[in-house]
């Protein structure tokens, strides 16, 4: 008798769980299935900020996917696709959230609408936690604006993360020149097969890369650039290519990516990539995956300057994989 009153019980009990579980199935606020992009966030966003309504507060980091390429002289083919590759990056680790602009009215702390009022919510500076730059040439930023962008990296410790076409923007406006590290003096070789040195192959941003590897892209030149303020990770061998008299630097020199602080904030710049299949290399989007992380305060990397090696050998062995 005490058996068959157990055993009734086990069963009532597990009619009960189940009756449990599937109201809160119904329930409605819950993360997806498989705890995607709404987990946790109003609008079926998981990133962070405060939320009206009764909706939950954010969990994820924010990206600000920022690509104005109207004054661009060519309107690169990769842009689309690099956008859109950060923010796959972003759901697939349910690291953070992409939001993906092409104007600039948004790098403020409060944007403004065409109609002068202010913007009815939206991403903005006071609600991103980094910077995703694809911007091309010079980019109309009224003062409030340029003040703005650089409190929001250098001051607030926010991240900013640059590509290829970024290092064109701007050039004109020298307090931007030295967030980013420096300017475009132009593409000497054009699209050319080269061979890069990984010159920091344990850094968390390269160390995918061999100490030596073939790439072909189109290679931008920079200029203004300092080696006390950033460390370079990659660089093109100019030892390999044929002499050419646009070449700026004559010691051999031509940073690829390297990243630095800016103030408080974490800056990344890589020059990879103008070819759009290389947004497909996975060691290429590994770079920026990692940049991202950093520049969001997810993790972190020694970005000490260090000085120009001539010789073609990295300063260290890559690890083990």
């Amino acid at each position: 008798m005490l058996a068959k009153k157990t055993r009734l019980g086990i069963i009532a009990l597990a009619l009960s769980l189940c009756a449990v579980w599937a109201i809160a199935q119904q329930a409605p606020g819950g993360p997806p299935p498989g705890g995607g992009r709404g987990a946790g966030g109003g609008s079926g966003r998981g990133g962070r900020g405060g939320g009206g309504g009764g909706r939950a507060a954010r969990t994820k980091k924010i990206v600000l996917a920022w690509a104005d390429t109207r004054n661009g002289i060519a309107q690169h083919d990769f842009t689309s696709h690099a956008l859109a590759l950060i923010e796959r990056l972003g759901y697939e680790s349910n690291l953070w959230d992409t939001y993906i602009r092409t104007d600039s009215n948004i790098i403020s702390y409060k944007p403004l609408m065409t109609t002068g009022q202010p913007a009815s919510g939206g991403p903005s500076l006071a609600t991103a936690d980094a910077i995703f730059f694809l911007g091309h040439r010079e980019i109309q930023l009224d003062a409030g604006q340029r003040a703005d962008l650089l409190k929001f990296v250098h001051d607030d410790g926010k991240g900013f993360v640059a590509a290829h076409t970024g290092l064109t923007a701007l050039n004109s406006w020298p307090e931007f020149v030295d967030m980013i590290g420096g300017s475009f003096a132009d593409h000497p070789y054009g699209s050319v097969a080269g061979t890069v040195i990984n010159e920091d192959p344990t850094s968390p941003f390269t160390r995918q890369f061999p100490a030596t590897f073939a790439f072909t892209d189109e290679f931008y030149q920079v200029k203004e650039f300092s080696r006390e303020k950033s460390r370079v990770l990659l660089r093109l061998d100019l030892s390999k290519l044929p002499p050419n008299p646009n070449v700026l630097g004559k010691d051999g020199d031509f940073p690829l990516a390297w990243a630095k602080m800016y103030g408080k904030g974490r800056v990344f710049y890589g020059s990879f990539a103008h070819d759009e299949k290389n947004w497909d290399n996975p060691d290429v989007y590994h770079m920026y995956f990692e940049a991202m992380k950093w520049a969001l305060g997810i993790t972190d990397a020694d970005v000490t300057p260090r000085p120009y090696t001539p010789s073609a050998a990295p300063v260290a062995a890559a690890p083990a994989r």
